[in-house]
């Protein structure tokens, strides 16, 4: 991708026209350059540029750029103080680059937002994309007192925060065991959680989220839009509520394990008392009705061989027709 791209981005965002000249100008590069950033703005991120002799270029809608500003006007004073901010344009996951920092001294509570993630991933090794300005893609991390042997539940709990705040902004969310969040039965985000630490404590979670607000193009499943859910809010502002209802439940949990937030995701569970097929990466599937999770947050479903449990690994669940 041209390495000028970003920078005429910034120059376009207001959504008027502004000439190859000006651009190049305030660039100090050539108006060839600007012409090649701009195919590169249409083709690899993914946005429509009008080019008009005379006018110059213009983006077909105004770009709202995350901004760590914005963010923090939007948070709660226990979140306020919680959160260091961070906003990348360009990184190949966020995930990594607070994975790396996790066993290096990371702080807590350090939140990495990106515009674009050239790696982005999703649970079971699935690739995380979308174009560029159309969703939230950003990552948390988290030290914990309790061992890794003590966060099971965790994803639950992180659905748990982000239902709430969806539903706070006006989108009817349901989640699914174990770490997506559906609005209308397609996916509307999903969470990723990876480890570091001791199995007794203290450890180090980061905590990956990604959030379609708005059409992310061309995607290998069906997906939901918080736009399609009625809520047409700036990426800033959501950004900012998801991590007010974060810091809360982080914190109980922390402190009380996942058993008190149970009963909220049952309510929430898009699947419960419904039938369910899960699959394995290795041997046969089981269908069975959904009913519930336990307090550690492992699925319960009722199959003809008697209630089973389910922990979060290489298992999906659908909806069985």
């Amino acid at each position: 991708m041209s390495e000028h791209a970003f920078a005429v981005l910034h120059h376009l965002s207001d959504g008027r026209f502004h000439s190859g000249e000006d651009i190049a100008q305030a660039l100090g590069c050539s108006r060839t350059l600007v012409w090649q950033a701009v195919r590169a703005i249409e083709a690899d991120l993914g946005l429509t540029v009008f080019s008009v002799r005379g006018q110059g270029y213009k983006l077909a809608q105004p770009f709202s750029w995350l901004d760590v500003a914005s963010v923090r006007a939007g948070l709660s004073d226990a979140a306020a103080d919680t959160y260091t901010l961070a906003v990348a344009e360009r990184t190949d996951s966020t995930n990594s680059q607070l994975m790396a920092r996790a066993g290096n001294g990371g702080l807590h509570g350090l939140v990495l937002a990106c515009e674009q993630q050239t790696a982005g991933r999703g649970r079971l090794g699935r690739r995380w994309q979308a174009r560029l300005g159309s969703g939230l893609t950003f990552s948390l991390l988290w030290r914990f007192e309790r061992g890794m042997a003590e966060l099971a539940g965790l994803s639950l709990a992180v659905g748990v925060a982000l239902a709430r705040a969806l539903r706070g902004l006006g989108a009817p969310v349901r989640l699914k065991w174990p770490n997506d969040v559906l609005l209308d039965g397609k996916k509307l985000a999903g969470i990723l959680i990876e480890l570091s630490g001791d199995a007794l404590g203290p450890a180090a979670v980061v905590i990956g989220i990604g959030l379609n607000v708005d059409d992310p193009g061309v995607v290998d499943q069906p997906v939901a839009t918080l736009r399609q859910g009625g809520v047409a809010l700036e990426r800033n502002r959501i950004l900012a509520a998801l991590l007010n209802e974060l810091q809360p439940v982080l914190s109980a949990f922390d402190r009380d394990g996942f058993a008190p937030l149970r009963d909220e995701w049952c309510a929430l569970s898009a699947h419960q008392q419904a039938p369910v097929r899960l699959s394995f990466s290795h041997g046969q599937p089981v269908d069975g009705i959904a009913c519930g999770v336990a307090d550690n947050g492992a699925l319960r479903v009722e199959t003809e061989q008697g209630t089973r449990t389910f922990h979060v690994g290489e298992v999906s669940l659908r909806e069985r027709q």
